[in-house]
């Protein structure tokens, strides 16, 4: 086998803001020790591209576009997926996809679910004593992936940018607010976050003195309807207004979610909202005061809001792909590069790694000592620990006859080897 080895790039689950700028580090990080890497691979749609032998060359890509990716956020680039790769034929499948193409690397991009994939992709190529080097590179705006303790991951590339996101909408949202109040006192607003919080805990952040008249809900906290109506009253009546933010994992009624191949629920695919739930039963029950709750749903844009995104999180989602190279060069294998914080008042992250088997297929919870003893808010604690993670400044993204210029990547793949394959789940009676 050549000393130079190929590497297989993937990304797994929802995407972020920045996930592309950890993508364009491993590429360029690989091309800095082109000695030890060979040709760069990405799995075109994920999992599943894997799995069908679709291999997009990445090192035959303009200097430029891969530069770009830089500013590209999402998944567009390469492609996700969310498939479930546990069965025995699926992972041999990829084995042999590995041997076709001399692939002696592997980095998967993704959260807990995708950690669990790369894990379970050492094993294989252990299994069969094939020699291939796996490193994860941790992305989700969830925050969940890690321990409870904060010593594993600190947090993960993409939710600095989406607390931004929650930061500058909440301030925006205060302004309609605090001027329709008359004729609309209460504003609902869903944040995503099916089963842990820290996305909806990010609108704190927008008023850290807490002058706003703001509630928030997170899943940890499970409010029963009426106790959650109850408290939007109160605040009504104090302040005669309220800023509602509540999480679409909240269990205020069935939702008729649909759910993803992990399990996971959908939100944005399900048949209703909680925010319209919520909104629908505060009108029913009356406010006390004059005019009517309404609700805004923002979406996925939460994730793919590239002109929000934090500067720090830019920054970070390359040193981590630049780290995950580093480790691979090392041969270290079966782990994930880490962020950390340095100790000390000044906030500066620093970069490790930690066992797959440690984070793989793990929600890391909402520590309950962040959220408020009334349970509608979220405690300074938790505004220390998030704050420097927004940055100060506005990400310049390549404006081009007054359009967001993003990465456009060629279809330049590598030649199929193996038989067509189909993953196993997708099967008649798979």
């Amino acid at each position: 086998m050549p000393a130079a080895r190929n590497a297989v790039v993937m990304m797994g689950g929802g995407p972020t803001p920045v996930i592309n700028n950890s993508l364009r580090a491993i590429v360029e990080g690989c091309r800095e020790l082109g000695n030890q890497f060979g040709t760069v691979y990405a799995a075109w749609q994920g999992v599943e591209g894997l799995l069908r032998e679709e291999l997009l060359d990445l090192s035959a890509q303009p200097e430029e576009e891969i530069a770009l990716l830089r500013t590209t956020p999402a998944a567009g680039a390469i492609g996700t997926a969310r498939y479930k790769l546990t069965r025995e034929e699926d992972l041999a499948r990829t084995i042999k996809v590995f041997r076709a193409h001399q692939v002696g690397y592997f980095f998967g991009i993704g959260g807990n679910d995708t950690q669990e994939v790369c894990l379970k992709v050492a094993q294989a190529a252990e299994g069969t004593g094939y020699e291939l080097t796996v490193v994860g590179v941790p992305k989700t705006i969830d925050n969940d992936l890690g321990d409870e303790q904060f010593k594993l991951v600190d947090h993960t590339p993409g939710y600095g940018s989406v607390a931004r996101y929650w930061a500058w909408t909440v301030q925006c949202l205060e302004e309609e607010n605090r001027g329709s109040a008359p004729a609309d006192p209460v504003l609902v607003v869903q944040a995503m976050g099916r089963r842990v919080g820290y996305i909806p805990a990010a609108a704190r952040l927008a008023d850290p003195e807490r002058e706003i008249p703001l509630l928030i809900f997170l899943p940890e906290m499970n409010p029963t309807l009426e106790e959650l109506a109850g408290l939007v009253a109160d605040t009504v009546r104090r302040e005669g207004r309220a800023i509602v933010v509540v999480s679409e994992g909240l269990k205020l009624a069935e939702l008729g979610e649909r759910r993803d191949a992990f399990g996971h629920a959908a939100f944005s695919s399900s048949r209703a909202t909680m925010a319209q739930l919520l909104v629908n039963h505060l009108n029913d029950v009356g406010l006390p005061a004059r005019g009517l709750a309404r609700g805004q749903l923002p979406g996925t844009e939460q994730r793919d809001a590239i002109l929000y995104a934090s500067p720090v999180d830019l920054t970070e989602a390359h040193q981590v792909g630049r780290k995950a190279v580093l480790l691979a060069a090392e041969g270290k294998s079966g782990v994930m590069a880490t962020i950390l914080r340095a100790p000390g008042n000044i906030y500066r992250a620093e970069y490790g790694a930690v066992p797959l088997a440690e984070v793989a297929g793990r929600d890391r919870p909402f520590p309950a000592a962040w959220v408020d003893h009334e349970r509608a808010d979220v405690t300074d604690d938790f505004v220390r620990y998030s704050w420097p993670l927004l940055g100060e400044d506005l990400v310049s993204v390549p404006i081009v006859d007054g359009r967001l210029r993003f990465a456009r990547l060629r279809p330049i793949f590598a030649k199929k080897v193996l038989p067509d394959y189909t993953p196993a789940a997708y099967r008649q009676g798979g």
